[in-house]
């Protein structure tokens, strides 16, 4: 993602076909190592394209993807309308405090904080 993020700062920039010296510069700037095959893999996929027509064909295509909002409400509903007895309800909610819990770890562990 940073090469793409200092791929489309560069078009930004005014720079209609950035090289990877371009990229370093960008990256460097905030401290960040070039690994020259991600940054070619990117140079190369986006050659010869105008930024405004792939981010157009992204948008299109993110927006047939389903948001999760109706599927979850079916994905939720399917298992409990079978559990009107009420012994199987509970079980969602610790599965829920689970996943909050885990995803407060992975967080840690990427090693970002806020006063860093």
């Amino acid at each position: 993602m940073r090469y793409v993020a200092s791929y489309l700062l560069a078009v930004l920039g005014g720079n209609d076909s950035p090289s990877i010296a371009d990229l370093k510069k960008i990256l460097d700037s905030v401290g960040i190592e070039l690994d020259k095959e991600r940054a070619e893999k990117v140079i190369n996929e986006l050659k010869g394209k105008k930024i405004d027509e792939v981010i157009a064909q992204g948008n299109t295509k993110l927006a047939s993807m389903p948001s999760g909002g109706a599927a979850a409400i079916a994905a939720s509903a399917g298992p409990a309308a079978p559990a009107a007895g009420g012994s199987a309800a509970p079980a969602p909610e610790e599965k829920k405090k689970e996943e909050k819990e885990e995803s407060e770890e992975s967080d840690e562990d990427m090693g970002f904080g806020l006063f860093d």
